[in-house]
């Protein structure tokens, strides 16, 4: 149920962030508990990013759910946004392109002192949040309000062999994880990637929060219109597949100035950056729809968990390649528009369904 395992995720998090904060005098001590309060804080990462559609599965009608998903998925990509701001506007950056003289032992021991404010502030966000789960936090409604939201689902071990036959939820997965997890790893590390352009933290950190605001905008107003106008999820994505692709691509080559010519200003890199994170965050709650969709009854946090899974690893696998050629970004700039174009000719070939929507719309008539 929603409410054992939201407490459970809150939990961790506030388990997670209170390792992190522990005032410890001998760093190898202090790096294993963060490195302890990072994993912690990880294990509650599923549930964030992957209850979405059984919330709205569980407590809205069909006419609501793509709404409610959107809502509930992309409302954690806020924090997020947060972070990009945060981050360079409290800490000040270390390295060249912050405005602050040579890093001296005071401007070492400042950088510290302002990483452990946030630290501490994190901590007590994440315990507010338990303690409002804990009081108050119900697993489902009074009355189911959609057949779906009644029915039975399958088992562990027949969803995931389902999942794994399935070959049109492998494609749409696919479709899903590689850009998603290489656009996490690629704006992960976009100040270092913007450093060579010479474009600040700062002025990063502002690309980064206005491109997940604006894919919070946006995916709440497509998944209005997928309420709105049932069975379009697929003609949506590609929209938002196309527009990430071409944004992608101007972004790559605009940092060729050698070879393209093409002007880099800021201007141009803010534009090409928000635009390729409102398309692609805006597709986040389509795509997991859309999995519900095609799956059912295979259960929405298994099905979604497996995605997220996915996205994870190839997040991972670029990031460990970025540990070896960290020196020159412009190969990691061609995964963008790579993984975007591959998504986009995945979901073309993709031949959609609606055996959930049909359930509810056939027995509810």
């Amino acid at each position: 149920g929603l409410r054992v395992t939201v407490l459970l995720t809150s939990c961790l998090m506030v388990l997670g962030a209170g390792l992190r904060c522990v005032p410890v005098s001998d760093l190898e001590i202090r790096k294993k508990l963060i490195h302890g309060g990072q994993l912690l804080n990880g294990l509650a990462g599923p549930t964030v990013m992957n209850a979405a559609p059984f919330l709205s599965t569980t407590w809205f009608s069909p006419d609501e759910r793509a709404t409610a998903t959107a809502i509930a998925s992309l409302l954690s990509y806020l924090g997020a946004a947060g972070a990009f701001l945060v981050g360079p506007l409290v800490v000040p950056s270390p390295n060249g392109t912050s405005h602050l003289p040579l890093l001296s032992q005071s401007n070492a021991e400042h950088i510290k002192d302002r990483i452990e404010a946030v630290l501490y502030a994190e901590f007590g966000m994440v315990s507010l949040i338990f303690s409002a789960a804990l009081a108050y936090f119900p697993s489902r409604p009074p009355f189911p309000p959609s057949v779906a939201a009644a029915s039975q689902r399958l088992s562990y071990r027949r969803s995931f062999c389902r999942l794994l036959s399935n070959f049109r939820f492998l494609m749409i997965a696919l479709a899903y994880a590689i850009p998603l997890g290489v656009f996490s790893g690629w704006s992960g590390v976009l100040d270092l990637i913007l450093t060579p352009v010479h474009v600040s933290q700062v002025d990063a950190g502002w690309i980064g929060f206005w491109s997940i605001v604006g894919g919070c905008v946006v995916g709440i107003a497509m998944a209005r219109f997928a309420d709105f106008i049932r069975g379009m999820l697929k003609f949506i994505l590609l929209l938002l597949l196309s527009g990430a692709t071409l944004a992608s691509t101007w972004f790559t080559l605009t940092c060729l100035t050698s070879v393209t010519h093409l002007p880099l200003t800021t201007a141009t890199l803010y534009t090409s950056c928000i635009l390729l994170g409102i398309f692609l965050n805006s597709s986040v709650p389509i795509f997991f729809e859309l999995f519900v969709e095609t799956v059912y009854p295979v259960p929405e946090g298994i099905t979604c968990g497996v995605v997220t899974f996915l996205s994870n690893v190839f997040m991972g696998v670029l990031l460990f390649f970025l540990t070896f050629y960290h020196t020159e970004f412009s190969w990691f700039n061609w995964c963008l528009p790579g993984s975007c174009l591959l998504s986009l000719l995945l979901i073309l070939c993709f031949r959609e369904s609606y055996d959930r929507l049909y359930l509810d719309v056939v027995v509810s008539v």
